[in-house]
């Protein structure tokens, strides 16, 4: 990973003008484009395989209800609705409302059971809307439609079609991103370099707001969708911009050029970049565990925010800091105290004082952090559910007051009604089956009225609408659906009909907060289970994987905690909401993304510690070292994180804000309380056991480099090629196998290295480590200025072996070479052309056939030639003996090298002696 993003930064910074072009171009691309289609969002949940969207799916079929609901609400001023002013007018509204296209009502007061309210003075009329999401102007056609014809009346119109007319104010988010630009000032020290990562997360934003408006016209997506893309992308947006710009400037403050100094900040801050997104991107994809439409689209549309804002890091910010060339390069003052601070790691001010703080007693301070987040967490096991409705919308709103209307004139129930459908086609009288199953749920308690009872036109299919004493998001309403669902087998014996199922958008969202309260635990246990494979990759070990998914864990407590203190008991007013469960997707979303953060700061804190440990080997200094370089960095980070989350509480609606809230506390606590202060206090306790990992373990996992520690060695490589000339191979204290003695190589270009191995060395083997066939016991070894074994494939294509000695025996060469350019090219062509030049280069390696050696080396050996390998490895196998037999080795050798190959000549002792006799 280092070393690509290594490349890619040099690519970069060769067409630094064309990628913020090609950028640019492509955001006015998706600009343009969403702003031609406009949105089409949808709020509307379906739960797929669950009984209530059976239903929906069935009302749609039979009764062609395939739209949105509303409700009209008129009341009489004076008298009763019944009175003839008040009755005359509620005809004149409906009719009025009906003519609106793309919406049906009828009059409730001529229906055989009319909705009237127990004071007589009011009515509620169903309102049905062709589209699932009704325009801006077919609402505001019925809203002028209901106007009252006379003051006999009053009208309010709401119901699922009509959500918080009132845009949230930016205001808020205005100000968190200005204190995001003064943190970044302070950090940089630079106002040009503060405003580089605002810029590149805005742009970020653009590019997701627009792709979330063109992807709501291929899928359901709901309205919180977009807004909780946008206040990720900003946050991560920003902070990635300040990993990778705040590395790119300390490089310069060591004297690099720019193009340089950008080329490491990819390889190393840009692999941390790229790991810690990738996990916010994996977890927010699994929010598809709960198998609810809508919510994957929106952990797709956050988790897409995230890919960009890496994909900007990566890209344009790297181009735009190398325009800027040499104008983001650290005042000499500044760099003074930079490394001032660097060398002074025993008394390196705040920092510094906060870890020796830490780890001074660090039993205690682990102690006292467990028993405070414990503390935190504790709340969190009251956690109530639900998705919102009308009854959590702005009191202002005209969704709101139509919602408190209906509650107070004909209870809360009639905000959230519950369909019935029942399969009624075996009923010889369907009216009759229908009036009888309205009848038996009618005597269910908590049932308190029954507004609609009929079969449909085909007679098959009874529908039932249900009114329920209390709200949605009651306990009671969720008890009432499960009653219902449990008496359907008794009715459907009782009464001779079919398949009963309770539905309609309040059974929807009971069913939805259902599931996903049943994902949170599936969705914890494939996040931590990824949380510990992913850190055991990076870190090597065993312990740090287990403390960071703890930590993880009780962020996750706290954040919840402070949730449900604050939206469910009242702390802090509410934070203007009323108190009463919070939105049911909170809980997992907050887990997705908590978990890419506190993998972030992870990331930067313990991967400075681990680089320290393994250059000086003292896992004590290595904590404070790596906590000093990189506290700076990680406290912007989080103070910005925290201040964007915080930005969209004010504004918010009811489901962004316990979402803003608890990322912004779990933020704080997971950088400032488990990452600052409990992991280095844990790492002290534990010493060098927590970079013990089992030997077999450390060989069979994967090596992702992401502290760009191949860079690091690569950079090594150059400045001893610079210091002491070119060479192909270059080894040091390597060893293919274990047991075998450690041997070193120094190959230069186009000449024959002889190297004497002991008996108890396998020179098969040591020739497939060399030719990147397979992995080195321990050692270090670069071919052609390619490491190993990060760079196997590459180096594979540029080398080979060739077995000489005893077994090898002679074979017809034209037949050998057809078999060998198989493998070397796919078409027919290609395969001429490689006989051809292989059989030219069995001419010239004619001296060695002369010499004894057998066809079958010559033929591979003219086939590397062929191919173009610039590295052959001439090897025998173990236990090869005799030298009458092996005279070829040292002509074979030398007719390459005369074709520019480099030559490793590994055999055993007694072979290559054969060069001395």
């Amino acid at each position: 990973m280092s070393l690509f993003l290594y490349r890619l930064g040099g690519l970069i910074a060769a067409r630094r003008g064309t990628v913020v072009a090609t950028w640019l171009l492509l955001i006015a691309i998706v600009l343009g484009a969403s702003a031609a289609l406009g949105d089409q969002y949808d709020d509307a949940f379906s739960v797929p395989g669950t009984q209530s969207q059976e239903g929906e799916d069935l009302l749609a079929d039979r009764f062609g209800q395939t739209g949105t609901s509303g409700q009209l609400l008129v009341t009489a001023t004076s008298g009763r609705i019944t009175d003839a002013a008040p009755s005359s007018d509620v005809a004149d509204i409906v009719e009025a409302v009906g003519k609106v296209p793309g919406v049906a009502v009828s009059n409730p007061l001529t229906a055989d059971d009319p909705v009237i309210s127990e004071s007589r003075t009011a009515t509620l009329a169903a309102i049905r809307f062709d589209d699932k999401v009704p325009s801006e102007s077919t609402l505001t056609a019925v809203e002028r439609a209901a106007e009252p014809p006379s003051s006999a009346v009053a009208t309010s119109v709401g119901g699922d079609a009509y959500k918080p007319d009132a845009e949230p104010s930016r205001v808020p988010e205005l100000i968190g991103l200005f204190i995001s630009f003064v943190i970044l000032a302070v950090t940089f020290g630079s106002l040009l370099a503060a405003g580089m990562p605002v810029i590149t997360s805005l742009l970020g934003v653009l590019v997701t707001l627009s792709a979330v408006v063109v992807a709501s016209w291929v899928t359901t997506v709901s309205s919180t969708a977009p807004t909780l893309a946008e206040m990720l992308g900003l946050a991560v947006g920003i902070d990635y911009a300040l990993f990778i710009l705040s590395r790119h400037r300390r490089h310069l403050a060591e004297g690099l050029d720019p193009t340089e100094a950008m080329r490491r900040a990819m390889a190393t801050a840009g692999s941390a970049v790229v790991f810690a997104g990738a996990t916010v991107i994996i977890a927010l994809s699994g929010l598809a565990v709960a198998r609810i439409p809508v919510l994957t689209v929106m952990g797709v549309a956050a988790a897409t925010a995230v890919a960009i804002a890496v994909a900007l890091a990566l890209t344009l910010l790297p181009a735009i800091a190398l325009l800027l060339g040499e104008r983001l390069r650290p005042r000499p003052k500044r760099r003074r105290r930079q490394r001032a601070a660097r060398q002074d790691h025993e008394h390196p001010a705040f920092s510094g004082r906060w870890v020796a703080a830490a780890t001074r007693f660090p039993v205690l301070t682990i102690l006292a952090v467990l028993v405070l987040l414990i503390l935190a967490a504790r709340p969190a096991s009251e956690l109530e559910l639900a998705l919102p409705d009308n009854s959590t919308a702005p009191p202002s709103s005209a969704a709101r007051e139509t919602y408190d209307d209906i509650t107070d004139t004909f209870g809360e129930g009639y905000n959230a009604p519950l369909s019935v459908t029942a399969d009624v086609i075996t009923s010889a009288n369907p009216t009759d089956t229908v009036n009888d199953l309205a009848a038996a749920i009618a005597k269910v308690p908590d049932v308190v009225d029954i507004t609609l009872a009929t079969p449909n036109e085909g007679g098959d299919t009874a529908l039932i609408q249900v009114i329920p004493a209390a709200g949605q998001t009651a306990p009671s309403t969720k008890a009432l659906v499960e009653e219902l669902r449990a008496l359907s087998p008794g009715w459907e014996k009782q009464l001779g009909i079919g398949d009963m199922l309770v539905t309609g958008q309040t059974a929807i969202n009971i069913d939805v907060s259902q599931r996903l309260a049943d994902a949170l635990l599936p969705f914890a246990i494939i996040v931590i289970g990824l949380s510990l494979l992913l850190l055991m990759v990076v870190f090597r070990s065993i312990a740090v994987p287990l403390k960071a998914t703890v930590g993880y864990l009780l962020s996750v407590g706290a954040a919840l905690g402070a949730v449900v203190v604050v939206f469910q008991w009242g702390w802090l007013g509410g934070l203007g909401e009323e108190t009463g469960p919070v939105v049911s997707f909170m809980p997992i979303f907050v887990m997705g993304v908590l978990f890419g953060l506190a993998m972030d700061y992870e990331m930067f804190l313990v991967s400075a510690m681990r680089e320290e440990y393994v250059r000086a080997g003292d896992p004590r200094r290595a904590v404070t070292v790596g906590f000093v370089s990189s506290a700076r960095v990680v406290t912007a980070a989080a103070l910005i994180m925290g201040t964007v989350f915080v930005a969209f509480i004010p504004g918010g609606s009811s489901t962004i804000k316990p979402i803003a809230f608890g990322l912004a506390v779990g933020v704080f606590v997971d950088a400032f309380v488990v990452r600052m202060t409990l992991v280095p206090a844990v790492l002290v306790l534990l010493d060098r056991r927590a970079w013990w990992l089992p030997a077999t373990l450390d060989r069979s996992i994967p090596d992702v480099d992401v502290e760009g520690a191949v860079l690091h060695r690569k950079i090594a490589f150059q400045e001893w090629e610079s210091e002491h000339g070119d060479v192909t191979v270059l080894a040091r204290e390597l060893v293919a196998r274990e047991g075998d003695v450690p041997v070193e190589i120094t190959a230069r270009p186009g000449e024959v290295h002889r190297l004497a191995l002991p008996a108890t060395n396998d020179a098969e083997a040591l020739a497939y480590v060399l030719t990147g066939r397979s992995v080195a016991h321990s050692g270090t070894l670069v071919v052609d200025g390619l490491l190993l074994p990060e760079q196997r494939e590459a180096v594979n294509q540029c080398s080979t072996g060739v077995r000489v000695g005893p077994g090898r025996g002679d074979f017809e060469v034209d037949k050998l070479l057809r078999t060998r350019s198989r493998v070397a090219a796919a078409s027919r062509r290609g395969r001429r052309d490689f006989v051809e030049r292989a059989t030219a280069a069995v001419g010239t390696l004619g001296g060695a056939t002369a010499r004894g050696a057998s066809t079958g080396a010559v033929a591979d050996a003219a086939s590397a030639v062929a191919a173009g390998v610039r590295l052959v490895v001439l090897h025998g196998r173990n236990g090869d003996s005799g030298v009458g037999a092996h005279q070829d080795v040292d002509a074979l050798a030398a007719a390459l090298a005369e074709q520019g190959a480099t030559v490793i000549v590994t055999v055993p002792q007694e072979i290559a002696r054969l060069s001395d006799g």
